[in-house]
């Protein structure tokens, strides 16, 4: 497993005593918690013998292994590498690291616990390759606490890593952390832009549940809206380029709202400035809209000089299933290159599935007709038949995202959203912003609900202000919205999120 791209976001720590666990398998509650949403799984189990560890951490194994999730043992580095799974987690009373290292190797995983600015940083200067900071409030899971630090003290810690050169180590933040707290303790921990958390450690909020994995999507829902000001921020920080090769109809529009959510934007159709544009750190639109032989060819050369780059490549498959000309384009886009997101309405998004012979399309016609799971399924299929692993980002009345193992839903926004053209176009850029600026952490995911969660609340600010009669005077609203959100945010404000309607969806395994 490459230790680069380990999903930090919801992290499972196990506990076998009775209190917790009760009398549940521990494998069955671990299979159902990842099934949810749990992206990384240390197994702790301070009390067994060697045996039996080995044994139990040999199951977990076959289950993490099997959801593509990596398994870390706790303490017992003995353990972690008779069975061969991906790493180990330390305490500051536990084997060295130095020591770990040399019986795990280079390529294994070793997080270190740190509940004071030193222990972090001289975990740091050693070679750790994730912190769990903590622990935050206080919990009866675990007896050996050195200190309570709270939000605030965690904030010192990530302040104290961006200042020493460390910003891009993962952190998360252990004890007492659920469902309840979980957005406000990323929120209030946040030393943004700089370093905020990757995610959050949990035990009894899974452990103890008596469903684990709905407590699961549920975690997951609420972390991903507490890094949404993380993504915001780090736009307004960098203020990326988004480049985009889009329809002649949005291009005024579509940097407006560029401009608006903190970006650079560059209307660039001719795919010579391609490589040079690339090297500048920002993100790809490419929007069907206007479909030529020309357009297609220099689409296929930008989308290469990006890959080659390696900078976020969005792709807007505008009204793909309307004509065979559009369909056709559509595969040979795909062929062409990888995407980092796909955007697209219900219809355009079939058009690239491979149920897409039954699909016809009127247009750029928004029409849904499928439910919430099944279009949750649609999106979750098509990002898994991506060989980038593609977000795919499905718009309607519930917008639907999904990286092919997490996927949620978010059920904001506004009527004149779809009374307006090109509204869905310059979505494309509003994601090829976030998906720039927070490129770095590595979580897509994370930075396409960012913008969908921005420019969702941001038509709903609009849409019901007192000087907005319609879609004519809905549209500066709107970017004054947009303007405002990354404005607040920006400077702590983040009240806005409340109204934020984000949640995980179940979807069937196939």
């Amino acid at each position: 497993m490459d230790k680069s791209k380990v999903d930090y976001s919801v992290y499972l720590v196990t506990d076998s005593t009775p209190a917790i666990l009760g009398t549940k398998d521990l494998v069955r509650v671990v299979e159902a918690a990842v099934r949810g949403g749990v992206s990384i799984v240390q197994y702790r189990d301070k009390h067994s013998d060697r045996q039996t560890a080995v044994q139990t951490a040999r199951k977990l194994l076959e289950v993490t292994r099997r959801f593509g999730v990596p398994l870390l043992v706790n303490d017992r580095v003995d353990v972690a590498v008779e069975v061969g799974c991906e790493g180990v987690h330390i305490g500051q009373d536990d084997m060295a690291y130095e020591e770990a290292r040399k019986l795990l190797g280079p390529d294994k995983i070793i997080g270190v616990t740190a509940s004071s600015v030193d222990e972090a940083l001289a975990a740091c200067k050693a070679g750790a390759d994730y912190l769990g900071l903590g622990t935050v409030y206080a919990t009866p899971t675990k007896k050996d606490t050195k200190s309570i630090i709270g939000p605030s003290g965690i904030r010192s810690i990530l302040q104290a890593l961006s200042s020493a050169g460390h910003a891009s180590i993962p952190t998360v933040c252990i004890g007492g952390i659920n469902a309840r707290n979980a957005t406000a303790v990323l929120l209030e921990s946040s030393a943004a832009p700089q370093k905020s958390l990757d995610g959050i450690a949990v035990v009894s909020a899974l452990v103890a549940a008596d469903d684990p994995a709905a407590a699961a999507r549920d975690l997951l829902a609420k972390v991903v809206t507490g890094r949404v000001p993380d993504v915001l921020r780090a736009v307004a920080e960098a203020t990326p380029l988004s480049h985009n090769m889009t329809n002649l109809v949005v291009q005024n529009f579509a940097a407006n709202v560029a401009l608006a959510v903190g970006a650079s934007p560059i209307m660039a159709n001719y795919a010579e400035e391609a490589a040079d544009l690339a090297k500048l750190g920002g993100a790809l639109v490419i929007n069907m809209g206007t479909v030529t032989p020309d357009g297609l060819k220099n689409h296929i050369q930008a989308i290469q000089a990006y890959n080659a780059a390696g900078g976020p490549v969005v792709l807007d498959p505008v009204g793909a299933g309307a004509t065979s000309i559009r369909r056709s384009a559509v595969q040979t886009l795909l062929s062409s290159g990888k995407f980092t997101i796909i955007k697209g309405n219900e219809r355009e998004i079939h058009t690239i599935s491979n149920t897409s012979s039954a699909i016809v399309q009127r247009g750029v016609d928004s029409s849904s007709t499928l439910s919430i799971p099944q279009r949750a399924a649609l999106a979750k299929s098509v990002s898994r038949s991506t060989g980038g692993g593609a977000v795919v980002v499905l718009t309607g009345k519930t917008d639907i995202v999904s990286d092919g193992v997490r996927t949620l839903r978010i059920d904001n926004g506004h009527e004149y959203l779809g009374r307006v053209t090109g509204t869905g176009c310059t979505l494309g850029t509003t994601l090829s912003a976030m998906v720039a600026a927070f490129r770095g952490k590595k979580s897509p995911l994370v930075a396409a609900v960012a913008g969908l969660v921005m420019f969702e609340i941001a038509a709903e600010r609009a849409g019901v202000r007192d000087d907005v009669r319609g879609p004519g005077t809905f549209v500066p609203a709107f970017l004054d919205e947009l303007s405002a959100l990354r404005e607040e945010t920006v400077r702590g404000d983040v009240k806005w999120l409340a109204g934020a309607k984000v949640e995980a969806v179940e979807v069937e395994e196939e």
